[in-house]
This record gives structure tokens, C-alpha cells and sequence, in this order.
């Protein structure tokens, strides 16, 4: 059985349903992770869960220690990871209470670190296509089978937050074709390739960004009773999906840097193969 990671955004910030319960505190060389990892299993596949924010969701977008959090999965043997947030939706169509399970990022975040490779080890990982296709498909086939609407494919926007976007930006979105928009995922995506890990997203649309004529109307109120209803639909979706994953005998992220790192063995400082020896320790015998 592969093990199988899910990173919990705003609203889930637990998950029921696990069996054999664990609560796992992982030292990282980058510091700590978000909060405790939790392990157990659904339907004996083993499960590895994180809330991103932390419980009572005390972490900011921008304050999240992505590096920690990922390394942490790959510590723990996670072979994929299932992403779910919420996020504004840049089209009509993909109305608040729909899920969108999104195949591409458009980064406008500023400053944060989202690679591993730094201090005397460079790599280039491919990431034309970020997400894992194998992850999406079930993703997609589980959410068919509970009668949930989910939109397969389209872009991501990942905006640097806290702040939500101005009108003058949700519209050149909408005018480059973007379909959603969040603050959190494209940098665990980037980590989670470094750490040859599939990863996949399960966006929860909450409302549309403040370009729908209807933004105005909006209160925190609604916005809330949605998210609590997607996260009801979402751990629906994850229960089923994570049986499903955990019996691939292959995912695509598997050797993702077979051929990405290119400093010379013999230059990366020990400190570095030291810290990252679970993630290139394979690659360095």
C-alpha cells in the first residue's frame, strides 16, 4: 500500500474517520511544520494528515513553513499528496460549492522559498505539468461516484495574500484565462516535485473574487457556511480517493530528479547531504 498525504486547508483541519491514530512530531532542518502530523489509516491504506494553517488556524499564507511541512511528508514515507483549499473562482461557471481540480499554478507570490536545493546544491526539476495526471484521475472518478461537482483542469492563480485581490487584478486574471485563485498551493506543488512526490489539488470555491457583480452581496457569514459544506463534500471525496491511491504501484513524481541535480557530487557540502539525505540520498550512493 503507498502512503498517502493530505494537507488540510482552511476548514479542515482534521480529518475523522482515520483508524489507528498517531500523532507525529517531525524535526525538519527547516524548522517546524505547521503542527503535529497525524498517521493512521482508511481502509488500511496508511495516511499521513497536516493542516496547513494549524489548528485554529493561526498561520498566514505567507508565514506557512512549506519546507518543513513537505520534508516532514517525505519523512514520513508519503508517496502522493492530496492538496485541498479553498479558493475564488475567476469564472461564472465554477459557482461557490463546486470543486475545481486544477492542472497548471501562475505564481504571483513574492519572496517565499520554495525550493530545497539552496547553500551549495542546485537542482532543475521539470514542472511544465505540476500536477500528478495518476491523482487528478482518481480525484476526479471519486467525485463523479458521490455525485459532486468537480471541474477538471484549468490554472491555479496562487496570489501572495493575506489580503484578497483588487478589482483592478481579479480582472486581468480573468483576462489572461485563469480559472481560481488562492495563496497556498503552488508552493507546496514545487517542494513536493523536489521531494518526488505526486501531488494534486482539490480546490473548494467558496464565492467568486470580488470581479462578479454579486461580490458586493457577500458576507463572512456565507462565505463560512460554504466552506463548511465543501469541507463536508471534501472529506467525502478524500475518503474515497485515498483507497484508491493507495493501491498505485507508480506515481510520476517517483524520480524527478533522476536528472535535476546538477552539482557535482563531490562539491555538495556534507551539511547539505546530511539534510536532505531523505530526499537525494538515493541519488548520492
Amino acid at each position: 500500500m503507498a502512503t498517502v498525504g493530505v494537507i488540510g486547508g482552511s476548514g479542515l483541519y482534521q480529518m475523522e474517520g482515520i483508524a489507528n491514530v498517531k500523532e507525529v512530531m517531525v524535526e525538519t532542518p527547516f524548522g517546524d511544520p505547521s503542527d503535529v502530523f497525524v498517521r493512521g489509516e482508511i481502509e488500511k491504506t496508511p495516511v499521513v494528515f497536516l493542516p496547513r494553517h494549524g489548528r485554529g488556524h493561526r498561520i498566514s499564507p505567507s508565514e506557512i513553513n512549506y519546507r518543513a511541512n513537505i520534508y516532514g511528508m517525505k519523512k514520513l514515507g508519503v508517496q502522493a499528496i492530496l492538496s485541498v483549499s479553498a479558493c475564488g473562482s475567476l469564472k461564472e461557471e465554477y459557482k461557490p460549492m463546486d470543486f475545481v481540480i486544477p492542472d497548471q499554478f501562475l505564481d504571483r507570490t513574492r519572496g517565499r522559498i520554495d525550493t530545497f536545493f539552496t547553500d551549495g546544491i542546485v537542482a532543475h526539476v521539470a514542472f511544465a505539468d505540476p500536477i500528478s495526471k495518476e491523482i487528478v484521475d482518481i480525484l476526479e472518478a471519486a467525485a463523479k461516484k458521490l455525485n459532486i461537482k468537480a471541474h477538471r483542469g484549468g490554472t491555479y492563480v496562487n496570489m501572495e495574500g493575506p489580503q484578497f485581490s483588487t478589482k483592478a487584478e481579479s480582472h486581468l486574471y480573468r483576462s489572461w484565462g485563469m480559472d481560481i485563485i488562492g495563496m497556498t498551493n503552488l508552493t507546496e506543488a514545487k517542494l513536493a516535485r523536489e521531494a518526488e512526490i505526486s501531488y494534486a489539488t482539490l480546490a473548494a470555491v467558496t464565492d467568486y473574487d470580488c470581479w462578479h457583480p454579486s461580490h458586493d452581496s457577500v458576507t463572512v457569514e456565507m462565505i463560512i457556511n460554504y466552506l463548511n459544506k465543501n469541507v463536508d463534500n471534501a472529506k467525502k471525496i478524500l475518503k474515497e480517493a485515498i483507497v484508491q491511491i493507495g493501491k498505485l504501484e507508480k506515481f510520476s513524481a517517483s524520480q524527478a530528479l533522476k536528472f535535476a541535480i546538477i552539482t557535482s557530487r563531490d562539491k555538495i557540502p556534507a551539511k547539505k547531504k546530511k539534510e536532505l539525505d531523505v530526499i537525494i540520498g538515493k541519488y548520492l550512493q
